[in-house]
């Protein structure tokens, strides 16, 4: 009778599991998907493209590890009458993110530093950090020293003052998102790390360049060019085989073309070549941006999601811990808010709330991000469900097609 029990045990404990790999070919209701109901994401897409509200779009969900849809829609390239295909390549720029956090985590996991070190340790140029009083017309400014340090922890969560767009970032010639020149993280992220903050550390939630502050982090701690850590820590272990900063030239052919919409009038129009489209394949080709500069399929990045889901592992590999992904997807930043949206910030991931949640279906603890080449993911631990929903469309008057994509995944769910 022992033995019996033993074995029950055992094998419920292997049927507990999470799958490590995707499950393809079943039906989607083996899961508690509708496939009759999932058919209406395919509707709402074909309807925004004839709207030319978007040119195409890839649309990928998997519910406790099997895939319900990998789907392309539409054209990667409209005046080339050439068709989108699930594996093209898309610029996913703050979709980066997440990538270069989980290497940051990675490291914490060796016990290299702790979330509340100062920067200033690793990276000098943070000692005596200034705080921003007034900017003056010709960008001389006044400032006043801070009180506290700025610490790991603020810039997983955006706290630390560090914005985005700021005349003093174009004046010290900070890359505002990738670069096409021949400079590295390790000559612009020392210039940025002197030029004063917008506030205290963790007084406010300020979006902007942390994440690239971290990927250089990454670099002196791991004494690795990031690409290189990111390429032989993430991307290779987990077989996510088509991302990284920059295509490939056998692989040019697979980049979708960016497209924009601008005037009066809703629809899109392709954006003229320059190095906000070109980025990728042109260039230096030196430049590694932590939080803007990846660029993937929705296939790859689903892996990734995949793996958060399954506490840290896929593919067999272990990237991280599950009470590491815990801490990241706890909130992190106390009463402050992102934007209005009444959600959390973790570290790397906004965190849905109650009030967040009331908004859209999802989950209380679900989390997510999206690149503003207009790429999105979400991932639900208690839906076991992920999405990931690529356009690429910037600047676009279109924002909500992915919230209206995520609204039909949930009311597919019928278990």
């Amino acid at each position: 009778m022992k033995k019996i029990l033993f074995f029950l045990l055992i094998t419920l404990h292997c049927f507990a599991q999470k799958p490590q790999q995707f499950t393809t070919g079943l039906a989607p209701e083996k899961v508690g998907i509708s496939a009759e109901r999932l058919n209406r994401i395919e509707e709402l897409i074909n309807r925004k493209i004839a709207e030319k509200r978007i040119p195409g779009a890839v649309v990928y969900v998997a519910r406790k590890g099997q895939v319900v849809m990998d789907k392309s829609f539409g054209m990667n390239d409209i005046e080339a009458k050439k068709p989108l295909k699930n594996n093209d390549i898309f610029r996913i720029m703050s979709m980066s993110k997440a990538l270069t956090t989980t290497a940051v985590m990675m490291l914490y996991e060796e016990g290299k530093f702790t979330l509340d070190d100062p920067i200033s340790k690793y990276i000098p140029a943070f000692k005596n950090a200034q705080i921003l009083d007034t900017v003056y017309a010709d960008t001389t400014y006044k400032s006043h020293p801070a009180k506290n340090e700025i610490t790991i922890r603020h810039l997983l969560t955006h706290t630390a003052g560090i914005p985005y767009e700021n005349p003093l970032h174009t004046k010290a010639k900070i890359p505002f998102f990738f670069s096409v020149k021949n400079e590295k993280i390790s000559e612009t992220i020392p210039r940025l790390a002197a030029l004063p903050k917008l506030h205290e550390p963790g007084e406010k939630f300020t979006y902007g360049l942390n994440t690239d502050v971290l990927g250089y982090f990454v670099e002196v701690i791991s004494g690795m060019p990031f690409d290189q850590f990111l390429k032989k820590k993430i991307f290779e272990p987990m077989g996510m085989n088509d991302t990284g900063f920059y295509v490939e030239d056998a692989k040019k052919d697979r980049l979708v073309k960016v497209y924009e919409e601008i005037g009066k009038e809703p629809g899109i129009t392709p954006r003229p070549k320059s190095e906000w489209t070109e980025y990728p394949i042109s260039g230096a080709k030196t430049y590694f941006s932590g939080g803007a500069g990846l660029t993937s399929t929705a296939q790859d990045y689903a892996k990734f999601c995949q793996m958060m889901l399954n506490g840290g592992i896929f593919n067999n590999k272990r990237l991280l811990s599950r009470k590491t992904i815990e801490l990241m997807t706890m909130n992190q930043i106390n009463d402050l808010t992102v934007w209005d949206r009444n959600n959390k910030f973790g570290l790397g991931f906004e965190i849905y709330t109650q009030k967040g949640h009331a908004k859209l279906p999802s989950s209380e603890g679900a989390f997510e991000w999206g690149g503003m080449y207009y790429t999105h993911y979400t991932i639900d631990p208690k839906e076991d469900l992920l999405m990931v929903v690529f356009f690429q469309v910037f600047p676009t008057k279109g924002w909500g097609i992915e919230k209206q994509v995520q609204q039909l995944i949930y009311q597919a769910i019928i278990d």
